[in-house]
């Protein structure tokens, strides 16, 4: 318990600050200063959305096994590893359980802006798998150019470092490695600009 002053004084101010040494005081307002600037850097993250998720710049992709649902081949376990090596690619990795509307015009924006040659893969991260596998052929028809897959476990493939606080995350890839990962929070179509653009 801190002791109240005893200063009874007009015009002085009962703090216990006034009690520590000039030291203690000037460590006291750094602190304040480091709290509040913590504060704001998170702040900014909260705001845009974004976590860090993935591998660094100009690290290879990892092995990526997953059910097809959609494209050549599907239906049958993939590793879209050797389609990243030979072509630019983006590849999101969708949290199911998370999967709502602002994520979807996300995905059909990003597949419609897509620039020729480049492939986009999206791998649903599932608790159930054989319910995404169920559910995600009913949305193929609003892509035109996506491969749609599965991948039983929500941590991902071993490799891709997908943080679990991301809903989303997109990670740029050309010959092979990582250009920019992209770790969303919250996400919409507006969103799709800032990706695309690593691609450059």
């Amino acid at each position: 318990m801190i002791a109240e002053s005893t200063d009874t004084r007009p015009g002085r101010i009962a703090t216990p600050l006034r009690r520590l040494p000039r030291i203690a005081r000037r460590s006291a307002s750094a602190c304040a200063l480091l709290l509040a600037l913590s504060s704001t850097l998170f702040a900014t993250a909260t705001v845009r959305g974004e976590v860090p998720s993935g591998p660094q710049p100009g690290e290879a992709a990892a092995s990526l096994k997953a059910f097809a649902v959609s494209g050549e081949p599907k239906e049958r376990d993939v590793d879209y590893a050797a389609v990243v090596k030979e072509h630019p690619a983006i590849v999101v990795f969708v949290t199911a359980k998370e999967f709502d509307r602002p994520m979807f015009r996300f995905l059909k924006k990003l597949d419609g802006d897509l620039p020729p040659e480049t492939r986009l893969i999206a791998v649903w991260l599932a608790e159930d798998a054989a319910k995404s596998k169920e559910y995600l052929p009913k949305i193929t028809q609003y892509f035109n150019r996506a491969t749609l897959a599965v991948f039983d476990g929500v941590a991902g493939p071993n490799g891709w470092g997908v943080n679990l606080d991301a809903r989303l995350t997109a990670f740029v890839l050309k010959n092979g490695k990582t250009v920019k990962s992209f770790g969303y929070v919250s996400l919409n179509e507006t969103n799709v600009p800032e990706v695309l653009d690593a691609l450059k």
